[in-house]
């Protein structure tokens, strides 16, 4: 995951002002900004979502009583920090406005774990936390989709790469071809088992849009 981890990161701390999120959310061009302490380790995330209940739930004339559609109050609950909503109209720090505790990833997991963990608890954003959950970088799903425009040669070289280091499968006689992220495989291998295992090893590879298992083999063993 090292390769779309961003090495710029922007940071707010819980006593950043009101003002101050909304500035540093536009300067930045970002969606949602870590909250860190003192050790700079990471203690919530504060987004645009958590700046525009300030304005929504503004009296648009007098005795309106807006209420959100129900939808979005089942959204709320459902969304990590959701149930606090209508609270962080009332905020005026930091503090009062960041979702806690924050879902954080470490560097060493994968770009499917991130993607996994995103969409499981529902954010756009996570940020990458050492051991200690002090701050290493951030990822949104920009970053994540990086992966898809890998080039079609670097995409070939992980491949060779990883058959030329298959230690249980003879791979000599597999050749992968690589053309708008789709691989093509052929050749032959000695049982059906070895083929399956060799395009499941070329699907996971990071940027792979499809497979196409074109091999042949000796034995039959599924």
């Amino acid at each position: 995951m090292h390769d779309v981890m961003p090495k710029d990161v922007t940071y707010v701390t819980p006593d950043a002002s009101f003002k101050d999120v909304a500035e540093a959310l536009i300067r930045h061009r970002v969606d949602a900004l870590p909250v860190l302490d003192d050790d700079k380790r990471v203690v919530g995330i504060v987004s645009e979502a958590d700046l525009l209940p300030k304005e929504e739930f503004k009296e648009q004339y007098s005795r309106e009583g807006y209420q959100p559609p129900i939808r979005a109050r089942l959204r709320w609950r459902l969304s990590p920090g959701g149930g606090r909503i209508m609270d962080k109209r009332y905020a005026s720090t930091v503090a009062d406005l960041m979702t806690t505790p924050a879902i954080t990833i470490r560097p060493q997991q994968t770009v499917v774990d991130a993607i996994r963990l995103m969409d499981e608890n529902g954010v756009m954003f996570l940020p990458v936390v050492d051991g200690h959950s002090r701050l290493v970088s951030v990822l949104s799903r920009h970053d994540l989709i990086e992966v898809l425009v890998r080039t079609d040669q670097d995409l070939s070289d992980e491949i060779q790469n990883d058959l030329d280091h298959f230690a249980w499968v003879n791979t000599s006689r597999i050749q992968a071809k690589v053309e708008d992220g789709i691989v093509t495989l052929r050749g032959r291998t000695r049982t059906r088992s070895d083929a399956v295992l060799i395009a499941h090893s070329a699907i996971r590879v990071n940027g792979v849009v499809d497979v196409r298992d074109e091999m042949l083999w000796d034995e039959d063993d599924l």
